[in-house]
This record gives structure tokens, C-alpha cells and sequence, in this order.
């Protein structure tokens, strides 16, 4: 993909956006070109190896390993040998990720601002890079604390002390060598903010590997690239969120499972299509039984498992959901006031903080007023 800079802020948030929840494979032959190129802008030789990766799981073993820093213990597999069978040495890698990434964005950003002035650059951020930055970085932190639990597990509360001693330095052996990874993709904020002003300028072999390719990882004489996602599911609100699978997967089968953007078990999937009020009430996670008392639906777990309505009044019912070891759900149910096509109002399920005593005052809280003070002109 040849990257072609815009001059629009919304022509750059879309493409961008596009670029940031990519999948498929990647160009190898361009992203590799790219790679080369983002070396020489830098003034380094170019590497003599682009490796690649299925995933940033595989990457940062390989980083690891290249490094010399794997934690005691961990199996490094075939990814981690993948430097040495290139003829690359393993021990001691230097990073240029300062010299290729760091510097030419602190640069063009300095002019940008020299440019707009502050006040210019938050416009500019807000209306580009602001738009994308919530979801890229949520994103990519879950995939960084993945990659950074499956290689060093954090210790748990129960563990023995020589364990804890163990994780501590391993865990920080992950985070440096994901430190010396460019974020590729979830860097698109930055890129769609130079983008909308034509100033992507020494970025732009950035941009082409962003645009082609997962995560990198730039080091003296070698490049580990990754490939990106094969599948990636999200809902309204940007969150990871699948029912029936991963909702991140890569081609070498790491894979993060979430439902509206909360982590769950791959095998708790599983069970999710045939939950029941009974189910719901046994599990002990409150998290997880949260999640599934969203997927079974509030209105369906009120009528199946008896719950009595709290207040009623002109605005509607309200409800209360008691959850053992939890904040109990509290909603109102309101019935639309304006007909639909077909003659029918329909009804809506408002969600509402637990200290909500009265329907009115639920229905006043959405509106971000006191009971009080909630008189409609009119309800649609």
C-alpha cells in the first residue's frame, strides 16, 4: 500500500481508523521495502534480516532472545531461534527504535507545532489523532499485557516468595523488549494527525509499514516484523467484544477472548449460549457473571427469575437485580411515548446507579439531572 498523504482531518481519521483495525496478511515484499527505508531515513545500514512473526506473542520471544534477556525458565520455541537460523547472533541486540521512530516523530511534530502554534496542534489532535487514541490504546495495552502475562505470569497472592522473586525480574525483561517494539497500526493516531497536514514527510516509511503490517521491532542488523490480525471483532463502543470465538486473533493462534471489552476465558465461550438464571446466580466471578447476565439480557433474567419491581410512576418501573457478593443492577423500564411504524411503543431498559430509589429518579439520572429538577417539556 503506498501511503498518500491528506489534507482533510476527517479524510485522515478514516483512513487511519481503517489502518488501526486491519486485518489479513501482510505485503512482505512492500513492508520489508519500507522497513529498508525507514533504516536509510535514519542514517543506519540497512538490516540485513526482515524476520517474520506470526503474532507480537511470537515477536517478543524472538526480542527476547535476541536481547539475551529471556526470563529463567521460559520456552523460547522456534520463534526464538528464528534470529540465529537467519545468521543473526542472539545476545546483546542493540535497539534503533529511538533513531527510527522516536526522533522523526518528535521532529515532525515540533513543526507541525511551530507551525499551528499550541492552540492550532489541540485543534488538530482533537479532530484527528483524539478520535482514534481511546480505542488504538486500549487495543493495543491488552495485547501488551497478554504477550507480557503469557511470557511472565504475575504472581498470585498464594504463590511462594522465591516465585514472586522470580516474576519480578522476568516481568521486567518483557516489558524493555516490548519497549523496543514501534507500534505499527496503533500508532495510527499520531500518523492521521501528521497525515492531515501533509506532514508525514521522514514518517512515511513509517506510515507504509503501519499500514502493511502488525507491530516491529527495529534492531541493529535485524527487523522482526509482525503480522497482522487475522480476525478483529469490536462493538459499538470500540471494545473488544465477541460471543462464539476470539475476538483477536493472529495467524500463529495467539488470540485474546473478550466480551464487550471485558477479558474472559476462551472455554467460558462456550458455555455462554446456554446460560441460565440458575447459571447466573452460581458463578462466583463477579465479572464473569456480569457478562453473562448481559448476554442472557436484563429484561429476559427479570421475567425468568422473578425479580419485583421496586417503584412505579408516570415514568415507568423501576427494577432491582440482587447479585450475591456484588452491587445489585438496578433499572427502569420506560416505554417509549412516540408509536412505532407499526403501531407498537416500545420499551427500553435504562440502567441506573444502585442507590436509585424511585423510576423518576432513574429516568431524571440519564438525563444528568436531579428528580427535582426533571420536568420534560415533552417525551418522545
Amino acid at each position: 500500500m503506498v501511503v498518500q498523504q491528506l489534507s482533510s482531518p476527517r479524510e485522515a481519521v478514516a483512513r487511519w481508523r481503517e489502518v488501526a483495525a486491519g486485518t489479513g496478511p501482510a505485503d512482505r515484499p512492500a513492508v520489508e521495502r519500507a522497513v529498508r527505508a525507514a533504516y536509510r531515513a535514519a542514517g543506519l545500514a540497512e538490516p540485513s534480516a526482515v524476520l517474520w512473526f506470526g503474532s507480537p506473542l511470537e515477536a517478543a520471544l524472538a526480542a527476547l532472545a535476541l536481547r539475551g534477556t529471556a526470563p529463567e525458565g521460559l520456552p523460547l520455541g522456534p520463534a526464538a531461534a528464528a534470529p540465529a537460523t537467519a545468521g543473526v547472533r542472539p545476545g546483546g541486540a542493540v535497539s534503533v527504535r529511538e533513531a527510527i521512530r522516536t526522533r522523526p516523530w518528535e521532529a515532525a511534530r515540533e513543526r507541525v507545532h511551530a507551525d499551528l502554534g499550541a492552540s492550532g496542534w489541540a485543534e488538530l489532535w482533537a479532530l484527528t489523532g483524539g478520535e482514534l487514541w481511546p480505542q488504538t490504546r486500549a487495543l493495543s495495552g491488552r495485547i501488551r499485557d497478554a504477550v507480557l502475562d503469557r511470557l511472565a505470569p504475575a504472581p498470585t497472592e498464594d504463590d511462594e516468595q522465591e516465585v514472586r522473586d522470580r516474576a519480578r525480574p522476568a516481568r521486567a525483561a518483557v516489558r524493555l523488549a516490548l519497549l523496543d517494539g514501534v507500534l505499527g497500526p496503533h500508532d495510527a493516531p499520531w500518523l492521521a494527525a501528521f497525515d492531515a497536514v501533509g506532514a508525514l514527510g521522514a514518517l512515511a516509511p513509517l506510515a507504509e509499514i503501519a499500514a502493511g503490517a502488525g507491530w516491529w521491532w527495529p534492531y541493529e542488523g535485524v527487523a522482526l516484523v509482525c503480522e497482522r490480525p487475522t480476525e478483529l471483532h469490536r462493538d459499538e463502543a470500540g471494545r473488544l467484544d465477541r460471543a462464539d470465538g476470539p475476538a483477536l486473533a493472529y495467524p500463529d493462534g495467539f488470540a485474546l477472548h473478550a466480551w464487550r471489552g471485558m477479558p474472559v476465558p476462551p472455554e467460558f465461550l462456550d458455555g455462554l449460549a446456554g446460560v441460565t438464571p440458575e447459571r447466573i446466580r452460581a458463578e462466583e466471578n463477579a465479572e464473569l457473571r456480569r457478562v453473562m447476565l448481559e448476554y442472557y439480557g436484563y429484561e429476559r433474567y427479570l421475567a425468568d427469575s422473578g425479580a419485583e419491581p421496586l417503584h412505579r410512576d408516570e415514568t415507568g418501573v423501576l427494577w432491582r437485580i440482587q447479585l450475591p457478593d456484588d452491587e445489585p443492577v438496578v433499572m427502569v423500564e420506560v416505554v417509549n411515548s412516540t408509536a412505532e411504524p407499526d403501531g407498537t411503543f416500545r420499551t427500553y431498559w435504562l440502567r441506573v446507579p444502585p442507590s436509585t430509589r424511585t423510576a423518576r429518579a432513574g429516568v431524571a439520572w440519564t438525563f444528568g439531572v436531579s428528580e427535582a429538577d426533571y420536568r420534560p417539556q415533552r417525551e418522545t
